[in-house]
C-alpha cells in the first residue's frame, strides 16, 4: 500500500533555520469566518468574525504551519461561550506546538432591545472584540472590547440657550482585561448608563419623545462620559486593566470631541 502524498512531501516549514531569530507572532490575519457566540443567558448569536491567530516561533524553526489555524476553526463545535475560548486557545497552542500565542476576534454583535415606552423590540449592532493570549510560561489572559453608540447632549449648549441644546451620536469604546468572566452585555450596559441617553434600532413616536427628553435632562460632556464609566470600571473586581474612550461626533462642528482614561485595578 502506497503512503499518502502528504507523507512523501518534505515539510519545509519544520526545517531548521540558521538565522536564530525568534518570532513573537506569526500566523494568519484578516481571516473572515462565521462564528456563533453564546451570551451569558445561553442564547446563540451568529456573526461573521474577522480573526487574527498567531503563535510564537522558536529561533531554530523555519516556519509555522499556517493551514493548522484554519484546521482548528473547521473542527465541529457548539456555540462558543467566553469560557470556551480558553480551551480553544489551548487547542491552538497544542496543534501548532507553541508555547505562546494570541487570538484576536472582531465581530458585529447584535443585542435585542425594547423601546422605552412602546416596548417594541429591535436589534442594535455593537462592534465587539475578544482577545486571548499567553506569553511563554505565563497564564492565559483575556480582554473584551465594545464600541457602543449612544447619545450625548452638551451641558454648555443647554445652559446658554433660550431653548433646545445641541446633541450628537457618540461612540463609547471600552476595553477591559479580565481576571474573571464578564459578559459583553455587561460592558454595553455600563456604557449606556453613562450616556445622556442610549440608542435603539426602532422607536415609535412616544419612544422618540422619551429619548429626546431623557437626553435633555441628562447632559454630558465627553469628559463626563469617560469619567463616569471609569468610576464604574474601577469598582469592578473582575477587571485588572481598562481603557475607556469617548468620541462625540459634534453636530455643530466638523470635528469630534474626544476623551480617554486608562487605569489598573490593584
Amino acid at each position: 500500500m502506497n503512503a499518502p502524498d502528504s507523507f512523501l512531501m518534505p515539510d519545509i516549514q519544520a526545517a531548521a533555520d540558521h538565522r536564530r531569530l525568534a518570532i513573537q507572532q506569526v500566523g494568519v490575519k484578516g481571516l473572515r469566518y462565521p462564528l456563533t457566540l453564546q451570551d451569558a443567558a445561553g442564547e446563540a448569536h451568529p456573526t461573521v468574525a474577522t480573526l487574527a491567530m498567531t503563535v510564537g516561533l522558536p529561533p531554530e524553526v523555519k516556519g509555522t504551519h499556517m493551514s493548522r489555524f484554519i484546521e482548528l476553526l473547521e473542527r465541529p463545535r457548539n456555540a462558543l461561550s467566553l469560557s470556551d475560548l480558553r480551551p480553544l486557545f489551548a487547542e491552538m497552542l497544542l496543534l501548532l506546538q507553541a508555547e505562546s500565542g494570541r487570538i484576536e476576534i472582531r465581530f458585529p454583535y447584535f443585542i435585542s432591545k425594547k423601546a422605552p415606552v412602546s416596548g417594541v423590540a429591535s436589534l442594535l449592532d455593537i462592534d465587539a472584540g475578544i482577545d486571548v493570549w499567553a506569553e511563554p510560561g505565563g497564564p492565559v489572559q483575556m480582554a473584551l472590547a465594545v464600541t457602543v453608540p449612544v447619545t450625548s447632549l452638551c451641558p454648555c449648549s443647554k445652559e446658554i440657550s433660550a431653548y433646545g441644546a445641541h446633541n450628537q451620536r457618540s461612540h463609547l469604546n471600552l476595553r477591559v482585561q479580565l481576571k474573571a468572566e464578564m459578559a459583553l452585555e455587561e460592558l454595553v450596559r455600563i456604557a449606556e448608563d453613562a450616556a445622556s441617553c442610549e440608542v435603539f434600532g426602532l422607536l415609535k413616536r412616544p419612544d422618540e419623545k422619551w429619548v429626546t427628553e431623557r437626553a435633555y435632562d441628562n447632559p454630558k460632556f465627553v469628559e463626563d462620559l469617560v469619567r463616569d464609566i471609569a468610576l464604574r470600571l474601577q469598582d469592578e473586581d473582575r477587571i485588572t486593566m481598562w481603557t475607556v474612550a469617548a468620541e462625540n461626533f459634534e453636530s455643530i462642528h466638523n470635528h469630534s470631541a474626544y476623551g480617554l482614561i486608562e487605569g489598573r485595578n490593584d
